[in-house]
């Protein structure tokens, strides 16, 4: 139901996928030593979308060499603050603090949605539960309940994934569901890199995870949210981000320092524009608008 093979072929084109991304090398004949460079970093959710639009991008600009790297939307932050990166990827708005320590360094960051996503629920095929509630799933991530005989399971324990802090995607999580502040309980395994999580839920059958919408695929299987045991069980589907349905819809962003110019605003204007949102769908990720 959720099968992404579009997203696999799309990935083997861009040729170069790591737990905290990579960089997306210039095609031969482009201008070489000589092109102009553009460095993109940050959310571990975007990576693979941004070293797609990098490796479409550079086709249609040989003179321009764009690099992709993961590790998180703090990543993402901290490198534009530190103006080590051109564009920061996050799945998350930047943060007050961040904010005030990039105004701090002279840094002003301009938020742009380049995309929409949403965050899925992903347990193991084997697994027969296919719905939880809002208040079900953060019980399950605080550990107030352990076992999915609770939610209606089988009676096994429950095995938690969750990103590490620097995510976006852990982030945005704690706020909407577990609540500000809240943290996970002490058993989740905090994992770098969504990749991770797919890996570990799809082979334990006890296992429980949350990863980007383009990042569904057969060996996992995506459960449907309820606001609560009266409410209509919704999938996450493009569908129903854009319909407003499903409760846990994001839009995903890039920044740059102040009002984009010369190859930073050559790319926004792409990836924002029709070229760069057909790649959006063709991930199975949300257009912008």
């Amino acid at each position: 139901m959720y099968h992404k093979s579009r997203f696999a072929a799309a990935l083997a084109a861009v040729g170069c996928i790591g737990l905290a991304g990579c960089a997306a090398q210039p095609k031969e004949g482009s201008a070489g030593a000589n092109a102009a460079t553009l460095s993109v970093k940050g959310s571990d959710t975007m990576v693979q979308l941004a070293q797609a639009w990098a490796e479409a991008f550079m086709k249609a600009h040989p003179d321009v060499r764009v690099s992709v790297t993961g590790g998180g939307s703090n990543t993402g932050f901290t490198a534009l603050i530190s103006k080590g990166a051109d564009i920061a990827n996050a799945s998350r708005a930047i943060k007050p603090e961040e904010a005030e320590s990039a105004a701090k360094k002279g840094v002003t960051p301009k938020e742009f949605v380049v995309a929409q996503d949403a965050l899925s629920i992903i347990v193991n095929k084997a697994n027969p539960v296919t719905e939880l509630t809002m208040d079900q799933l953060k019980d399950i991530y605080t550990a107030k309940v352990t076992n999915w005989k609770d939610v209606g399971g089988s009676d096994a324990p429950i095995v938690l994934n969750a990103r590490e802090s620097s995510s976006g995607t852990s982030t945005f999580f704690q706020e909407h569901v577990l609540g500000k502040g809240t943290p996970y309980a002490a058993t989740a395994m905090l994992q770098p890199a969504t990749s991770q999580i797919v890996s570990g839920v799809g082979q334990d059958a006890g296992a429980i995870g949350y990863v980007g919408l383009g990042y569904l695929n057969d060996t996992v299987k995506a459960i449907l949210l309820k606001k609560d045991a009266g409410s209509d069980a919704v999938a996450p589907t493009v569908a129903n981000v854009v319909n407003g349905t499903y409760l846990l819809a994001r839009p995903l962003f890039e920044y740059t320092n102040g009002e984009p110019s010369g190859t930073a605003k050559v790319w926004l204007d792409w990836v924002r524009g029709p070229e760069g949102q057909a790649i959006v769908k063709k991930l199975d990720f949300v257009p912008a608008e």
